[in-house]
């Protein structure tokens, strides 16, 4: 059964699933679909064509579908999707897409977007992502399935992270990061792997040495980036991660990829 606060605004033509609840002052656009079991907050606007997965939860004071920071947007009908079990703390804000991409945002399954994050146009998250603190997204990033990027790190538009990887806190990201990678600094810069990340994901210690010397020859091998891949493509052949991450390296497009240096 749903349970709606008296001073909520729901909009005609909203669809509310079973048991989910609204609280105080809260506004409800008509294009916006809460799956069952959501709960919202006082305070929290949805708006546009925003579909919540079943059990999200909304902090007071997020907004969350509301048109995107583009001066290019002209009002097109994008779309704002969020998986189920994903928390959005205080003051998040995340925006639809736009014309000039894919037309959607997407936030995956069980991720937390922490107070003040904010997530871009275009933006695709996969799943178990978390975002700290004030954590921005430029338009079109799109970050792998359990990275976390910490408090108040900043990533650049069109950057792509790569699943499992980890940013550190007020960083700026303006490569593509690796699966596994670890990157911090003013100006983001590869410092290993992320090795507690590879703990919980089970990885052994043979697999971690492994995957620290592919990093090894990636960035510290002789000739073109294309020619270090297709020799660790050779010599890793058969090893799931390794081709997790040359596959990565050879999906650039706009950036290179975050590499070591002074961070």
């Amino acid at each position: 059964m749903t349970n709606i606060h008296p001073t909520a605004v729901i909009a005609q033509g909203a669809v509310l699933g079973p048991g989910v609840r609204v609280g105080p002052f809260c506004v409800v656009g008509p294009h916006v679909i809460l799956g069952a079991g959501c709960v919202l907050h006082s305070h929290v606007v949805i708006e546009g064509q925003t579909d919540l997965g079943e059990h999200c939860e909304v902090f007071p004071f997020a907004a969350v579908g509301t048109p995107p920071q583009d001066l290019k947007y002209d009002g097109e009908d994008s779309r704002l999707t969020i998986g189920s079990r994903t928390r959005i703390r205080e003051h998040a804000t995340l925006h639809p897409g736009t014309a000039g991409d894919r037309m959607e945002t997407r936030v995956g399954t069980g991720c937390l977007l922490m107070v003040g994050s904010h997530v871009a146009h275009d933006c695709v998250l996969g799943n178990n992502v978390i975002l700290a603190n004030n954590a921005t997204l430029g338009g079109h990033v799109t970050v792998g399935d359990g990275t976390i990027i910490g408090g108040l790190a900043a990533v650049h538009q069109f950057v792509r992270i790569g699943a499992g990887a980890i940013i550190g806190g007020m960083s700026g990201v303006e490569a593509d990061v690796l699966p596994h990678a670890r990157v911090k600094g003013e100006r983001a810069r590869l410092a290993g792997l992320n090795l507690i990340g590879l703990e919980r994901q089970g990885a052994d210690r043979a697999a971690v040495r492994s995957l620290q010397r592919l990093y090894d020859l990636i960035f510290a091998g002789e000739g073109p980036l294309e020619q270090r891949l297709t020799e660790v493509e050779r010599r890793f052949a058969g090893d799931p991660m390794a081709a997790e991450v040359i596959a990565f390296a050879r999906g650039r497009t706009r950036f290179p990829l975050c590499g070591p240096g002074r961070a």
